[in-house]
């Protein structure tokens, strides 16, 4: 069954349009552009792990930070030319002349909606820049055959391009290749895989909630295709969240046993709101492992307010606790 998304979740069929096109003339320059990198520097920090799990604020402190560069929304609209769109973002508003093209705000709120920013230089999840490279279908899964399809080279010289632009490490999510973490990490010289883990409950209802406010209807599947979405799909919308759920930190959780532990680090959700500057440092010893050893004084925020409420009525919380109990064995009761 197709569910079509309500509101103002609906694509905009003019803009992508004219994206698409703009892309279209802009690719050819940007492969010319990019011909002097071959790979990121830097490491390159790569967010994994479940959706709705703090991921958007993690991504919205590092930017707050100035230590980091990200993909923007502005940037979002360049996905198939990142490194002309990172000098045209830099033209606009770091180099722009006493404001005179525009009064872009530095400052970048937290605040979002299912993942997505408000604000030009606001955080962007940079979805199609990662399709560009990886033939991702239906499921966000890749077998050997459609590994030897990625465009590797393409897909490094773009990474060390947008980081040249702005002469800062790249931070970014990357949920996209929760399947593929090994084949990612042997084709990086240098990277920080990051996940971001929350007490599941929490994460399955915001999961639930985001059925409903963007299909309207709870049985209309969000996010991430495991690939046990073959059979997740028959089950009821709470077993389906909850197999999800649990199925991509399964994933992950295989992924990361084969990567060294300078280039690997997992964050819990309220340690992180409850010190921040904890988890910065946690970060930066990690890239020093790596060679990176620039020393940037935390600025940031001192802590966050953790977004752990129930929202769910009594039944459908026994619901959830009794799902996941079917996946994993534990018991999740917020």
């Amino acid at each position: 069954m197709q569910f079509e998304r309500r509101g103002d979740h609906r694509r905009n069929e003019k803009l992508e349009a004219l994206l698409g096109e703009i892309n279209t003339l802009l690719g050819s320059v940007e492969e010319q552009a990019i011909q002097e990198y071959e790979r990121n520097r830097h490491p390159l920090l790569l967010l994994v792990g479940n959706p709705r799990s703090g991921t958007t604020l993690f991504m919205q402190w590092l930017a707050s930070l100035g230590c980091f560069s990200y993909p923007t929304n502005l940037l979002s609209r360049f996905y198939g030319a990142p490194y002309i769109g990172a000098k045209i973002q830099l033209m606009l508003t770091k180099h722009d002349f006493n404001n005179e093209i525009f009064d872009f705000n530095p400052q970048v709120p937290f605040a979002s909606r299912l993942g997505k920013t408000k604000g030009a230089l606001a955080p962007n999840e940079f979805w199609y820049f990662w399709r560009r490279f990886f033939p991702y279908g239906d499921i966000q899964y890749l077998d050997e055959d459609g590994l030897g399809k990625v465009d590797s080279i393409g897909f490094l010289r773009e990474l060390g391009a947008i980081e040249a632009a702005f002469e800062q490490p790249l931070a970014m999510k990357g949920h996209i290749i929760n399947w593929n973490i090994p084949f990612i990490d042997q084709l990086l010289d240098k990277v920080l895989f990051v996940d971001i883990r929350r007490n599941p409950f929490y994460v399955i209802q915001s999961l639930l909630h985001a059925r409903l406010d963007y299909y309207g209807d709870l049985c209309a599947w969000h996010s991430y295709k495991p690939p046990e979405y073959s059979f997740l799909k028959d089950f009821d919308p709470y077993e389906q969240v909850a197999g999800q759920v649990y199925y991509i930190k399964e994933a992950v959780d295989k992924g990361f046993r084969s990567i060294d532990e300078n280039r690997k680090l997992i964050i819990d959700y309220d340690k992180f709101c409850n010190s921040p500057e904890k988890e910065f440092h946690e970060i930066f010893n990690k890239l020093k492992a790596q060679g990176y050893n620039n020393k940037f004084e935390y600025t940031g925020e001192k802590k966050f307010k953790p977004a752990q409420k129930v929202k769910l009525s009594a039944d459908e919380v026994d619901r959830v606790i009794r799902a996941y109990k079917k996946f994993s064995g534990e018991d999740i009761a917020p």
